[in-house]
């Protein structure tokens, strides 16, 4: 029993120096002595982010950091655009050493742009690239009894995305019959790209065309081409206008009906906003015709999207108007549409 303590003592310090040895944790220091412990998880923009147990993610100004020790090799890039792989240390405030087997690197925190994993890509490369997402939704509804009717949507959309431009490639059907009689029987098919050349401001050029046979069209085409800006530039939110020219063609079944030909302007804007998993969209675009102004056409587009049980499936809410100014003989001027949607999204 008299040895009892110090065998105890003992393991307990083996113990001690063991569980020591075990814990891995990277340190940044802050300007007056505070120490955040956790893992740097990524330095980009000036913010240094580390991730920790007991606060999740903490975002420190750079300009705040006077030193940064990693327990693993990192990826590192300079203001020059010089990348090493290795482990940093601090030998002196606001200056680290990213070390490998090859060597040393030292220089001032502040020059550090940015940090990732270890092998990994550049996510400077990586924003550079294209990359193409696919759409596609459907909706089915029907009734029997006192009234009878079908109604199918469906619709297809693939985007190109990079850094600075977007390309889009869409297509749409919407057929609805009610008592054995057509309510809607409508095709479209177009595309849409933007690039952005400075900041907020873009160009974009655009093409749509099909046919609406209930509104007696045989075959519709607006081709337009301007600038845009971005009122709101987030991460979660943008809100885009757009100002351009256009060419509107309508070219109508009745005879009695003057077809549309001619040169107009073209006004857009497009709002998306994430909350969360969920999505909002709204689009709006105005084409007037320089020969009437009085004669236009609007297109209007808003749904709330959310997230079913497996990501790549969502439920899109949404309500659609279009409205043509002068239409053809006996056709109503607004068209809305009310919809359920099933939609697909992959890579």
């Amino acid at each position: 029993m008299k040895n009892s303590f110090p065998i105890r003592a003992s393991v307990a310090l083996l113990a001690a120096v063991f569980a020591a040895g075990n814990i891995s944790a990277d340190v940044v220091e802050i300007k007056g002595g505070a120490r955040i412990v956790g893992k740097v998880s990524k330095i980009d923009g000036g913010s240094v982010v580390v991730a920790t147990d007991y606060a999740g993610n903490i975002t420190i100004k750079q300009s705040e950091v006077v030193g940064i020790t990693t327990d693993a090799p990192v990826a590192v890039r300079f203001a020059n655009g010089t990348r090493v792989d290795g482990r940093i240390t601090s030998p002196e405030a606001h200056r680290i050493e990213v070390s490998n087997s090859e060597g040393k690197f030292t220089s001032d925190v502040a020059k550090v742009a940015a940090s990732w994993g270890a092998g990994g890509k550049d996510p400077q490369i990586v924003a550079l690239d294209r990359s193409w997402a696919y759409e596609a939704a459907v909706d089915v509804s029907g009734k029997n009894g006192n009234k009878s009717q079908l109604g199918t949507a469906a619709s297809l959309r693939a985007t190109l995305k990079g850094l600075t431009d977007n390309l889009q490639f869409y297509t749409a059907y919407d057929r609805q019959i009610a008592d054995d009689r057509k309510s809607a029987d409508q095709f479209k098919a177009g595309l849409d790209y933007a690039s952005s050349y400075s900041g907020k401001n873009s160009w974009y050029v655009r093409n749509e065309g099909g046919f609406d046979r209930i509104k007696d069209i045989e075959l519709y085409d607006v081709a337009a081409f301007g600038m845009g800006f971005d009122f709101i530039k987030a991460p979660k939110q943008t809100l885009t206008g757009r100002f351009g020219l256009s060419f509107r063609y309508e070219g109508y079944k009745n005879p009695s009906t003057k077809d549309v030909k001619g040169a107009g302007l073209d006004f857009g804007f497009a709002h998306r906003l994430e909350l969360g998993d969920s999505l909002i969209i709204n689009r709006l675009t105005v084409v007037p015709a320089f020969e009437d102004f009085a004669n236009f056409r609007l297109g209007h587009e808003s749904f709330y999207e959310m997230p079913l049980a497996n990501p790549s499936w969502k439920l899109r809410l949404g309500v659609s108007n279009d409205y043509n100014s002068k239409p053809g003989r006996g056709v109503e001027k607004m068209d809305t549409a009310y919809f359920t949607r099933l939609v697909l999204n992959w890579r």
